[in-house]
């Protein structure tokens, strides 16, 4: 959506399409936009495949259903548009994920593009998959064949097999249907005329070096929009702000783990106990779902103990939050949204992650930019409350990791400014979307 809100400020007409599910729920928490936005960038929505009680978040079902039911929903919707004769759709982008829709525009006279929402090395990885098939790291079904580290390039973050995007879904037969899902997406994604990521090549060199021709054109943040996002799966709770203001400058943990991230009550506790034992302020996101069990049980005494020294909420305005002077640091599940946001605000990370791109996310903060450190599990499993409190006492006594997080600040701010590369590369897309005889005619996307 930042995407398309870009768009919009540059003249574009935009159609936004969600499915119908996506859509009421971030309509329930649509928050006031731009008004240009709202006059050019058209919410839509289109149906998924599965039936209204079935669960999203079953991604076998939820996948194989949306690659059926999609590009006919999609076509059709197209074909309703363009009976607008001033209203036509020129432009498709689509989600890296979603590439085959693009299978759509064959027939219609339609550029397309695709936008990459993750790292740039996330994707070198998935657009490597022959050569990671050659060199053994996994067989023709993209099960992991050894534990080895697969590094593509020496600048770029290792990764373990296991942790490939397609590869952590559980048992072998899970693995095998999403690596063909992405082994399909991957050759449909050989149609685009351009692939965008958002991202910088001042963050990501390597990865942007083996695929010159993806271009940069992140962090897309709002940023222009006093970091008033818009398009929000949970409600905020504004109320950390004025918590916020009434903490010293940069003595506050926060910790956010994403939209979909769990942990059991043991970790929970831990987490509660650490947070406890470190003797700082903290804002902390348990959102709904963040534990298995149906409701959060903290520690006995806990909110009496820690008083108004801990603010909890089940979802934090994050953007807001991680640019307040108050903020020390994030504990972070290193999903590439929350990576950009911590890095364009110059936040060290305390690195948490949960699945699948988030372990590249981990290996870049940790040890190329090096701006964080990694919580790392006991034998058990359990990054215990002692760690926790050891881990945010090594990361805020050493000021080399708040120095290289504001380097890194630096040159991603240039970067997205007028004459950097990213804000470059953006003007260089729109052009192309207005084609090159492109007069004050809008354009639809």
């Amino acid at each position: 959506m930042e995407l398309g809100q870009r768009l919009v400020t540059h003249g574009a007409k935009v159609t936004f399409v969600n499915t119908e599910t996506t859509q009421r729920v971030i309509t329930n928490n649509w928050l006031e936009i731009d008004k240009d936005c709202k006059e050019l960038m058209q919410m839509v929505s289109i149906p998924d495949g599965l039936e209204p009680w079935e669960d999203r978040n079953n991604f076998d079902k939820l996948l194989p259903a949306m690659r059926k039911r999609i590009p006919s929903e999609l076509e059709q919707l197209i074909e309703i548009i363009n009976k607008q004769e001033d209203n036509k759709i020129t432009c498709l982008i689509v989600d890296f994920w979603l590439a085959w829709a693009l299978h759509v525009t064959k027939k219609m006279e339609i550029r397309r593009a695709i936008f990459f929402p993750a790292s740039t090395a996330t994707l070198a990885t998935v657009m490597s998959i022959p050569r990671l098939i050659d060199d053994g790291f996994i067989d023709n079904n993209g099960i992991p064949r050894t534990s080895e580290m697969i590094r593509l390039t020496k600048a770029m973050p290792p990764i373990k097999p296991k942790n490939l995007v397609w590869a952590c879904v559980g048992d072998s037969s899970n693995i095998k249907d999403h690596f063909h899902n992405h082994v399909e997406i991957v050759e449909a994604a050989t149609m685009t005329e351009w692939t965008i990521c958002n991202s910088a090549v001042e963050l990501e060199p390597a990865a942007f070096n083996m695929f010159p021709k993806v271009l940069s054109v992140g962090p897309l943040l709002a940023s222009n929009r006093l970091a008033n996002q818009a398009g929000h799966f949970w409600e905020e709770d504004s109320t950390c702000i004025p918590w916020l203001d009434q903490q010293p400058a940069c003595s506050v943990i926060y910790i956010a783990f994403g939209s979909i991230t769990n942990i059991n009550q043991t970790q929970f506790e831990d987490l509660a106990l650490g947070l406890e034992l470190a003797n700082r302020p903290f804002l902390w996101v348990v959102r709904q779902g963040l534990t298995k069990e149906p409701t959060v049980a903290y520690p006995d005494g806990y909110m009496d103990r820690v008083g108004s020294r801990g603010k909890i909420v089940s979802w934090a305005p994050q953007q807001k939050v991680l640019a307040h002077p108050s903020v020390a640091c994030f504990m972070s599940h290193c999903g590439w949204n929350s990576t950009l946001e911590g890095v364009t605000n110059g936040r060290p990370f305390l690195c948490w992650p949960y699945f699948a791109d988030q372990f590249h996310n981990e290996t870049y903060i940790c040890d190329i930019w090096k701006t964080g450190l990694r919580m790392k599990e006991d034998e058990a499993g359990i990054i215990t409350r002692e760690r926790i409190k050891s881990k945010v006492e090594q990361l805020l006594s050493d000021k080399t990791f708040k120095s290289n997080a504001m380097g890194i600040k630096e040159k991603v701010e240039s970067s997205v400014k007028k004459g950097g590369l990213s804000h470059n590369n953006l003007t260089i897309f729109l052009d192309w979307i207005h084609g090159k005889d492109a007069d004050n005619k809008d354009h639809q996307v």
